[in-house]
């Protein structure tokens, strides 16, 4: 099965988000049928904030994860690092040459401003026509997570993207269930689902009620792990050490059961 015939609404997979060789293999080995880079996880292994990143940087590190792993991988690759389509196009070429499944651009710039409609529209459109064959483009309306506009512009947004070939849609934090069900009415493209919020309460099953094709974790696992950090760590620094070790040689065989 390809990447891309995974998507099938009402069946929806976990795209598993991965910020390291180590968790990528570890998730391989636990089932994951795809993984996906997280730009904010990925930044914090390199000590900076989540849009601190650059394009070179970001395929590099999804080629890793490729390289690393026997299962599709996809790119979280930020606004296609610059304003233009050719910005986008120029992304998706170099994510297809470093061996990715997929990849996805927001329509926010860096800035956390939205683009406007028709710039994003034609951004997307030249990320669809960058991508050769088998890629799996998906376009991501973020203004609705960042309060840059509302569940009816993030609409309007994702059906013109589907519209100029956008594979999979995305609309990271709508709201509640409801404001993704409206979003999974209004467009014949699987549609992506994030894992946060009001959505984290429901189960992969009620997911695919909706009607979703694909629930990614984003950055909610590295998040985390950084909390395990904050806590275990904290208490560790204040002399309360009973918070730490693991299982070491059921990790250890994880990470070499999900190398590719």
């Amino acid at each position: 099965m390809t990447f891309l015939e995974m998507h099938r609404k009402g069946a929806p997979f976990v795209l598993a988000n991965a910020w390291d060789v180590g968790s990528a293999r570890m998730l391989a080995a636990m089932g994951a049928q795809a993984v996906a880079t997280s730009s904010a996880g990925y930044a914090f292994t390199r000590g900076k904030a989540d849009t601190e990143i650059g394009r070179a940087e970001a395929i590099a590190h999804g080629r890793e994860l490729v390289e690393a792993v026997g299962v599709p991988v996809s790119a979280d690759l930020e606004d296609g690092y610059g304003a233009s389509p050719e910005d986008c196009a120029e992304t998706v070429r170099q994510a297809a040459e470093a061996g990715l499944a997929g990849c996805c651009i927001e329509d926010v710039s860096a800035a956390r401003e939205a683009y406007g409609f028709d710039l994003a529209v034609d951004r997307m459109r030249a990320a669809v026509e960058a991508a050769p064959a088998g890629f799996v483009f998906c376009a991501r309306a973020d203004g609705v997570m960042h309060g840059l506009y509302d569940l009816d512009e993030a609409i309007r947004r994702l059906q013109a993207f589907e519209a100029v070939g956008a594979h999979v849609l995305y609309c990271p934090v709508p709201g509640e269930p409801e404001a993704l069900r409206r979003i999974v009415e209004a467009a014949a493209a699987p549609v992506n689902a994030l894992c946060v919020g009001p959505l984290a309460r429901l189960s992969l099953g009620e997911f695919g009620a909706i009607g979703v094709a694909r629930v990614s974790l984003g950055s909610a696992l590295a998040r985390a792990t950084q909390r395990l950090i904050l806590e275990a760590g904290g208490a560790a620094l204040a002399g309360d050490f009973t918070g730490l070790g693991g299982p070491g040689a059921e990790i250890d065989a994880l990470v070499a059961k999900g190398a590719a």
